[in-house]
C-alpha cells in the first residue's frame, strides 16, 4: 500500500501528497510543535496549541489534500495568537511582572552530530535562533517561520497568515534584516 502519491512542484522536485488527514497530521506534528514553541516560548502551551489545531483539522477531512497545509497553519497561527492574548490578559491581572519567562531550554537532539562539542554548538545555535525569532514582531516571526523554516510558497503563506502576498514579502524582508542584525555578532 502506498503512503502518498507523488506530485510535481514548480521547482521540478517530487513531493508526496498525503493520502489521509491522519498521515498529514503525523507528518506535520514535529514542525508544528517547533513553530508553536517559538511563538509561545512554553512547551506545554505549544503542545496544547498543536493538539487543538490538529483536533480542529479533523473537521476539514473532506477538503482536498492541497488545502490542508495552508488551512492547518492558519488554524495553528490563530490558536497561538489566542493563547498569547489569554496569557497577556491573565498576566496583567495575576502578576505585575508580566514580562517574566520560564527560561526553559528546548531540548534539541540531532542524531547526526558526531560529538558532544558539535552537539553543544548546534544546540547553542538553535537557542540563539529561537531567541532571535522570539524577539521579532509576531507577523515577521510567522512569515519567516512559514516561508523559510516550513518552506511554504508565498501564496500558501499569505493564505495561512490571512494577508496579501506583498505583506508576506514585506514581513519576511524585515524579519531577515532583523535576524541578520541580531545574529551577526554570534557568527
Amino acid at each position: 500500500m502506498r503512503d502518498a502519491a507523488p506530485r510535481e512542484t514548480t521547482a521540478g522536485e517530487a513531493t508526496r501528497e498525503p493520502v489521509s488527514l491522519e498521515q498529514f497530521l503525523a507528518d506535520i506534528g514535529a514542525r508544528a510543535f517547533r513553530f508553536a514553541e517559538i511563538g509561545l516560548r512554553q512547551r506545554d502551551d505549544a503542545m496544547d496549541a498543536v493538539q487543538d489545531a490538529m483536533i480542529k483539522m479533523l473537521a476539514y477531512a473532506d477538503r482536498p489534500p492541497p488545502e490542508w497545509t495552508p488551512l492547518f497553519w492558519s488554524i495553528l497561527r490563530s490558536r497561538i495568537v489566542d493563547i498569547q492574548r489569554r496569557r497577556t490578559f491573565r498576566m496583567r491581572w495575576l502578576a505585575p511582572a508580566a514580562d517574566r519567562e520560564d527560561g526553559g531550554v528546548v531540548e534539541w537532539t540531532d542524531d547526526s552530530t558526531p560529538g558532544p562539542s558539535r552537539s553543544h554548538d548546534n544546540r547553542e545555535a538553535y537557542e540563539r535562533l529561537v531567541d532571535a525569532l522570539g524577539a521579532l514582531p509576531r507577523r515577521q516571526r510567522e512569515a519567516f517561520s512559514l516561508r523559510i523554516l516550513e518552506e511554504l510558497d508565498v501564496a500558501t503563506t499569505a493564505r495561512a497568515m490571512g494577508c496579501s502576498e506583498g505583506s508576506v514579502k514585506t514581513h519576511l524582508s524585515r524579519a531577515r534584516e532583523a535576524l541578520q542584525r541580531q545574529l551577526e555578532a554570534w557568527r
